[in-house]
């Protein structure tokens, strides 16, 4: 069973797309090219939200997931917007196994909130095939509830646990830290130039977009509530009554973007 299996629908909907102010940071790491028609390779694409941020910033765009029903959902967001004469297309693969076509270099490279599932050091290295001279790798995210950081969200945490386990789960399994700073990682990578920026963003949350939020990660999906799914929307919404009297939760959050180039040899 996928990581993700029953997520798609709230994926799409719950899951925060990427700021503008992210998108700007993403488009000015990348390249020019002589043509104005850059190429994007979105790797861990889910419903196409980052491609769906960049979808006017580059002209050629492949996004690559192991997911079928996440990539129908990012076809559909898609496909509707995607401006005269630009490419977009959409590839069932995993990350270690994906192939660009001949020729195909990318400017940048996006991976949001999926590298920890990855093999990294083999991505990396598969990466220095796919990329341009002087193109770019992003690895960059936002901190999901599990990361708490403020009482509501703690609260979020612990009545998900109550009902998992307090291990984070990860589909039927558990989630496996990693404990090493990406930057690192990447230093280690043929892209050992690294640059980080980071973008407050501020949202707001409602009890019923919590809920979709959560239903939207692989600690939280619906399956793993089995026959107890009801008595969990009963539990968090009781326990969030006690932070807002107006079902209003607000967020500080900060997207962490690690920009990777080739050094100079």
């Amino acid at each position: 069973m996928s990581l993700f299996a029953g997520t798609t629908t709230y994926y799409r909907q719950f899951r925060p797309g990427i700021p503008d102010d992210v998108a700007s940071v993403l488009d000015r790491a990348a390249p020019a090219r002589p043509d104005g028609h850059r190429r994007l390779l979105d790797v861990g694409t889910g419903t196409g939200l980052v491609a769906e941020a960049l979808l006017d910033r580059f002209g050629d765009i492949i996004a690559v997931d192991n997911d079928a029903d996440m990539l129908a959902a990012a076809e559909s967001a898609l496909r509707p917007k995607l401006p005269e004469g630009s490419s977009l297309s959409l590839v069932q693969s995993m990350a270690e196994d994906f192939t660009p076509p001949a020729g195909w270099h990318a400017e940048l490279v996006t991976i949001c909130r999926a590298f920890h599932w990855l093999d990294q050091a083999a991505v990396l290295t598969l990466l220095d095939e796919q990329v341009a001279p002087d193109g770019v790798v992003a690895i960059f995210g936002d901190n999901s509830f599990w990361a708490a950081g403020s009482p509501w969200k703690e609260a979020v945490r612990d009545v998900v646990k109550s009902f998992l386990g307090e291990q984070r789960r990860a589909g039927s399994g558990t989630f496996q830290h990693h404990n090493r700073p990406y930057s690192e990682i990447m230093e280690e990578s043929p892209f050992n130039e690294v640059e980080e920026v980071r973008v407050p963003v501020q949202r707001t949350w409602a009890a019923e977009s919590i809920l979709g939020y959560l239903y939207s990660t692989s600690f939280a999906a619906p399956h793993l509530f089995g026959d107890r799914l009801k008595e969990f929307e009963g539990a968090l919404k009781h326990r969030l009554a006690d932070f807002s009297d107006n079902d209003t939760f607000p967020e500080e959050n900060e997207f962490l973007i690690r920009l990777g180039r080739r050094g100079k040899k």
